[in-house]
């Protein structure tokens, strides 16, 4: 494989999710010439079929609970009824309306090339598109960005093809064809698609069963954090069968559905179900773009250094397909990294900083992290102070009937310094930004405190857990001084 003199373009990017739009986007603004490579829709999975889909079914889900709650602030209504077609139809309106900000036009006007078309690596330098449209076209280029993105992960369970199973990709379009919800319906995994998905659906009406093999759902969080969201599923009427091992699926003849058998030490349930999700996590999507022909895949995925590159240093990779983490923002966090890397990496490079990577889970109430958990500090063995604020004591969040959640933040032990916030709560996606903001730049608990925050908002919660901080470490030799200075006065 010989290295061309000259090169087509600066930089081609394969995928059109989150990672390689901006990737290319960046490039595009520092006047490379780019061509980006999509076979299927632009945006990705996150436009599609990932997070906006689920947080417009979450949001109307949240109108149904709404509607019924509202009888504890005197509004007494009738039991919802769940237009289900509605429902699937301000999923698409939301998808449409966002469309047009990953769209072929939007990038043509930024300067990207947009093939449409499935790209095929021949060689570290040059790309093969066979383009949707027909014929192909093949271009050179001095560095490329794999932004492939990921896909369900489906164990072959025995039974699997007796049934038609739906995974987080598939379930949109299924679920367009519904007139109701599914009567019943069981989701395998309880992780934060799992658990998304499971309570929305269970407050739309459906008799929802959440299977984990694990002790607890949400695994990777500390155990009151999963312990507060499985409250919250099964109050809103989620089945969660934990050390639940699925062992095989049966089909049912003349009719939509099917049965899964799990077991529970060496107990069998059989688990009669309409709909089945699988949500067992995601994989790296390697598999069609000439990718094993360069030796780049390591048992199936991508072997990267901490640039982002492969074995080839101009052939970089970013978002779902690089991993670690399979988030939107850290698609768009990488891609910075990528198009940097690909363009100039061989005058300076950049490693990707991973040290605070927040992440949420959208149920209700909502979960947001960043940093380190009491897990994760026990597991690197990081000593830890814990300050805690409950928040059913807010006023705000008593007022607003949300007095569900906490905020916990871990810090070095005797001073400010955080290193890792979780929230359980209304919003806690929205409020860990303050957490974020502030161990970025190496603020304090003490800065927070003594920050304004406005009355009354949820936000106050962040400022009342530092309080409680402030309060426990109290010099208690300045305020014995103190008592006996006033009294002193007094006299």
């Amino acid at each position: 494989m010989q290295k061309p003199k000259k090169f087509d373009r600066n930089l081609i990017v394969v995928g059109g999710g989150a990672a390689g739009l901006v990737t290319a986007y960046i490039s595009a603004a520092i006047k490379a010439r780019v061509t980006l490579i999509e076979a299927g829709k632009m945006g990705g999975d996150c436009l599609n079929t990932g997070c906006v889909p689920s947080k417009a079914l979450i949001m109307c889900a949240r109108q149904a609970h709404r509607a019924r709650c509202a009888g504890e602030f005197g509004v007494v209504l009738h039991e919802p009824t769940i237009n289900f077609p509605r429902v699937m139809q301000h999923i698409k309106e939301s998808i449409k309306t966002i469309e047009p900000n990953d769209s072929v036009e939007r990038y043509n006007e930024l300067g990207v090339e947009v093939l449409k078309g499935t790209a095929e690596l021949i060689d570290p330098w040059t790309v093969k598109t066979q383009l949707n449209s027909g014929g192909e076209k093949i271009l050179t280029a001095r560095a490329i960005v794999l932004a492939t993105g990921a896909e369900p992960s489906v164990p072959p369970f025995p039974g699997l093809d007796q049934v038609n199973y739906l995974t987080s990709d598939t379930l949109w379009e299924r679920f367009s064809q519904l007139k109701t919800p599914p009567h019943r319906l069981v989701l395998l995994g309880g992780g934060a698609i799992g658990c998304e998905l499971a309570q929305a659906m269970a407050r739309l009406g459906s008799e929802v069963v959440l299977v984990e093999r694990s002790d607890t759902i949400l695994l990777e969080l500390d155990a009151d954090v999963s312990a507060a969201v499985a409250e919250a599923l099964t109050l809103d009427g989620v089945k969660i069968l934990t050390d639940h091992e699925a062992v095989e699926f049966e089909g049912v003849p003349d009719r939509e559905g099917g049965i899964l058998i799990v077991e529970n030490k060496g107990d069998r349930v059989k688990l009669e179900f309409d709909e089945v999700i699988l949500a067992l996590g995601r994989k790296a999507k390697v598999t069609d773009e000439g990718l094993e022909n360069l030796d780049l895949l390591d048992n199936g995925r991508l072997k990267l250094d901490g640039y982002l590159r492969t074995r080839y240093p101009h052939i970089l990779a970013a978002g779902d397909v690089a991993g670690p983490y399979q988030f939107t923002h850290m698609a768009s966090h990488q891609a910075w990294y990528a198009a940097v890397n690909a363009l100039f990496g061989d005058i300076k490079k950049f490693a990707v900083d991973y040290s605070l990577v927040p992440s949420a889970v959208f149920v209700d109430p909502e979960v947001a992290t960043v940093g380190l958990s009491e897990k994760t500090a026990s597991e690197q063995g990081v000593n830890y102070e814990i300050t805690r604020y409950d928040i059913e004591h807010l006023d705000r969040a008593i007022v607003d009937g949300a007095r569900r959640g906490f905020v916990k933040v871990l810090t070095v032990p005797g001073k400010d310094k955080i290193l890792g916030v979780s929230i359980v709560g209304e919003n806690a996606a929205e409020l860990i930004a303050e957490f974020i903001l502030a161990m970025k730049h190496g603020l304090g608990l003490n800065k927070i405190l003594s920050t304004i925050h406005i009355y009354p908002t949820m936000s106050e919660a962040n400022k009342f857990v530092a309080g409680n901080w402030k309060r426990a470490h109290a010099p208690a030799a300045i305020l014995r001084f103190l008592e006996v200075f006033n009294r002193w006065r007094r006299n």
